[in-house]
């Protein structure tokens, strides 16, 4: 379930009115949770600002450790050592996370749901995976997934896996809200403005270091190096889900990456989702859900969200639209 940015391509670009105090911009890339993180501040000067983006990176670098299922010794590893064994305490941060992770699994009827990691021992997208996974592998490894299968207890403030084999991963909403924490991280320390961009998953504030607005160019699907149309990115994210770049051909058929956790397949007939919220951790995970979910149920679960927009592109390359979305284009 992680994300991978398709056709959406990123680009900054100005439109609106100048600052008196001069600022600049200063960006980093770095590799951080497996992905690639584009950090951009606007500071005073070049020093103040790499040191913004090195506390950005502690940051992210913290939240990694935090909900990482690679790393034995996260919270979320112990989590899943002890299913179907015990519960176990956890932090405040790492509870609330799965409390709204379960609340998202709801909203979207099981479209999204952490507990799909035990689909990983089935499908493997690194390059290994030469056969596809019986019927029977795929039906045992989804009786491990389900979100009203992870227990919480608020008093205790304890996790409780209730199956032995359950795991739960962050791959759908992780970077997401790393990218948040990041920059609410740097908010606080009065950073005017920026971007953290995790792999096409990205939040923005303020404005350009010239005071004009982010805008994203939205590629057209049959040529993506031409805009067909650009949108605002006002004090707010997007995340974009796709089966461009991560998939495995097996008998000549192309399987994406993206498994919806109710069948235990791959999902199909869309080329990528976009998401536009206040907050990169809901973009996050309403992009994979809606790429489950498929372009009816996914438009009508948007449409009813006052604070999410989205743009879905189907397997035709057709463009598909929420309510708030203003532009006609379709290539």
């Amino acid at each position: 379930m992680k994300k991978v940015l398709p056709l959406l391509l990123i680009f900054f670009v100005f439109a609106g009115f100048g600052q008196e105090r001069k600022y600049i911009t200063v960006h980093r890339t770095q590799k951080l949770m497996g992905s690639r993180f584009d950090i951009t501040v606007v500071a005073m000067n070049e020093e103040i600002g790499y040191i913004n983006i090195d506390q950005a990176i502690a940051e992210i670098t913290r939240i990694e450790k935090l909900i990482s299922s690679w790393d034995p010794e996260s919270e979320t590893s112990l989590v899943n050592r002890n299913a179907g064994i015990k519960p176990v305490k956890v932090s405040l941060e790492l509870f609330k996370l799965i409390e709204r992770a379960k609340q998202i699994s709801i909203l979207t009827d099981g479209a999204f749901d952490i507990s799909y990691a035990s689909m990983d021992e089935v499908w493997k997208f690194d390059g290994s995976m030469r056969y596809k996974p019986t019927q029977k592998e795929v039906r045992e490894s989804i009786t491990k997934i389900g979100s009203e299968r992870i227990i919480l207890d608020k008093e205790k403030n304890t996790v409780f896996l209730k199956d032995v084999g359950m795991k739960i991963s962050f791959g759908g909403i992780g970077k997401g809200y790393a990218a948040d924490k990041a920059k609410k991280l740097l908010v606080s320390k009065q950073v005017i403005a920026g971007i953290i961009n995790a792999s096409g998953d990205l939040t923005t504030w303020g404005t350009k270091a010239s005071g004009e607005k982010w805008l994203i160019g939205i590629a057209n699907p049959l040529s993506k190096d031409r805009i067909f149309s650009w949108l605002p990115v006002i004090e707010s994210s997007v995340a974009t889900s796709g089966n461009y770049e991560k998939y495995v051909i097996i008998n000549g058929k192309r399987y994406s990456h993206i498994i919806d956790p109710r069948t235990g397949y791959p999902s199909q007939g869309i080329n990528s989702v976009s998401i536009f919220a206040k907050d990169a951790e809901l973009c996050d995970a309403l992009a994979t859900a809606v790429y489950i979910m498929g372009k009816e149920a996914g438009l009508g679960l948007i449409n009813q969200l006052p604070e999410a927009e989205v743009i879905i592109v189907d397997s035709k390359n057709k463009i598909h639209k929420s309510r708030g979305i203003l532009f006609d284009n379709n290539p």
